[in-house]
């Protein structure tokens, strides 16, 4: 029998109010050795809690009750919406440490056993993780697309294609001659099919809006680069003089613009020198500079590295005349504050371009790693002249959606993904 297993699933005190929940199929009879009654399932109800062997007042509780399979995680729950002091936290969570049946969960094993009891799939747990860690709009909008079930749905939709297609092609091979032509509507729907997933795996990644797009700021010494960094984050992070080659290695600084998570990147000057330190540098920033996401270019526009997504920006502004800024430039001052607005808005712009549109949902490296081998199987099937090679690559095609979703062949990755969790959820 399931462990019945309980947890602060709130944040840690003190607080107004500390949710605990209660979780397994002895959930319901140890709520009511501290609360002496529960109300009907999916109501609340006010109780006062009370310690199993002594009796002695806890606290005044709202409870809430659900059953299974009706709850969260599948099992029957309760959950104690206590006051949220410390003291009357651990007077509660030390009462049920005392009920025998119960152990305090692991972290994430509530969503685990979610998962585990067909209440969300693994799309759907990962979203839940990405949503607790997000810390930007496009963070949280990702995620909650993923939580909310919108790979999921998707995914069903093509599992019931493809399991179409295996039933055409296993009526074939039971029913008709070996030497039976290949009907060419199966073999259009199913490249049209792995067409559609080809799509999907064109969009980008969802690892952008975890890790930050990355804009590195890039030019020759004494463009004024790290000056524009310290500005734009507002704290001197970054060192600076008037002696050619001070950055001898890239600083990464986070931020958020308009709800896009950046980091912003400040390299070492661009030049040939004969400083092994500072060689050093300029490689990393050569390097980077290829690497990057958004290219601020703080020097000569000519000079400007080819890119796709380039920012021209006329540094040191309050030391230039205003008619030498060169088209298509950003005249900034790191001085005055001249043009840091527009300078942020041409970034968060450029940076918007490599996000996923958040109208629509963005997958993983681990979720486009089993999408691509279902595109490969469909497109497979799509080729081939042969009725049992075409059942066999549709099998292929739906035990990718299966790993997809966490139904087969993920037990290696469960507890990395549940350990992301925190105790109570």
């Amino acid at each position: 029998m399931t462990d019945t297993i309980y947890a602060l699933s709130s944040g840690r005190p003190p607080a107004a109010i500390s949710v605990i929940r209660i979780s397994g199929p002895h959930a319901h009879a140890a709520s009511l050795q501290i609360s002496g009654s529960l109300p009907e399932t999916r109501s609340a109800a006010v109780r006062e809690l009370r310690h199993p062997a002594s009796g002695e007042l806890l606290d005044e509780a709202l409870i809430l009750r659900f059953d299974a399979p009706a709850s969260s995680t599948g099992e029957d729950i309760v959950e104690l919406h206590c006051h949220g002091g410390r003291a009357v936290v651990a007077a509660v969570l030390a009462a049920l440490r005392s009920l025998e049946g119960l152990r305090e969960a692991q972290p994430g094993e509530f969503t685990r056993r979610a998962f585990e009891n067909g209440r969300i799939d693994l799309t759907e747990a990962e979203g839940l993780a990405d949503l607790i860690e997000a810390e930007t709009e496009s963070q949280r909008k990702a995620a909650l697309a993923l939580a909310d079930g919108g790979l999921r749905n998707q995914i069903a939709s093509w599992q019931e294609q493809v399991l179409a297609f295996s039933a055409m092609a296993e009526r074939a091979i039971d029913y008709d001659d070996d030497d039976a032509p290949i009907d060419p509507t199966l073999q259009r729907d199913c490249a049209a099919l792995s067409a559609e997933l080809g799509e999907w795996l064109e969009r980008p990644r969802v690892e952008v809006l975890k890790d930050g797009v990355r804009v590195v700021v890039a030019g020759p010494p004494n463009a004024g680069k790290s000056s524009i960094i310290n500005a734009i984050a507002g704290e001197e992070r970054a060192i600076v003089t008037d002696i050619p080659g001070t950055t001898r290695d890239h600083i990464e600084v986070p931020l958020s613009l308009g709800g896009v998570p950046i980091r912003l990147t400040d390299t070492a000057g661009l030049r040939e020198t004969e400083d092994v330190v500072e060689a050093i540098g300029v490689e990393r920033a050569e390097r980077l500079t290829e690497l990057a996401d958004v290219l601020v270019w703080m020097g000569e526009g000519s000079a400007a590295p080819p890119h796709d997504r380039l920012v021209h920006v006329h540094a040191k502004a309050d030391l230039r005349d205003a008619q030498t800024v060169p088209g298509g430039s950003i005249p900034v001052s790191a001085v005055t504050g001249t043009g840091l607005p527009e300078l942020l808005k041409a970034i968060e712009a450029s940076a918007r371009l490599v996000l996923p549109a958040e109208d629509k949902v963005a997958i993983n490296r681990r979720q486009a790693e089993h999408l691509g081998e279902a595109r490969a199987a469909l497109h497979a099937a799509a080729e081939c002249e042969n009725w049992v090679l075409i059942a066999e690559e549709l099998r292929y095609a739906r035990n990718s959606f299966d790993r997809l979703t966490g139904r087969a062949g993920v037990d290696e990755m469960l507890d990395a993904l549940f350990g992301r969790f925190c105790l109570g959820k």
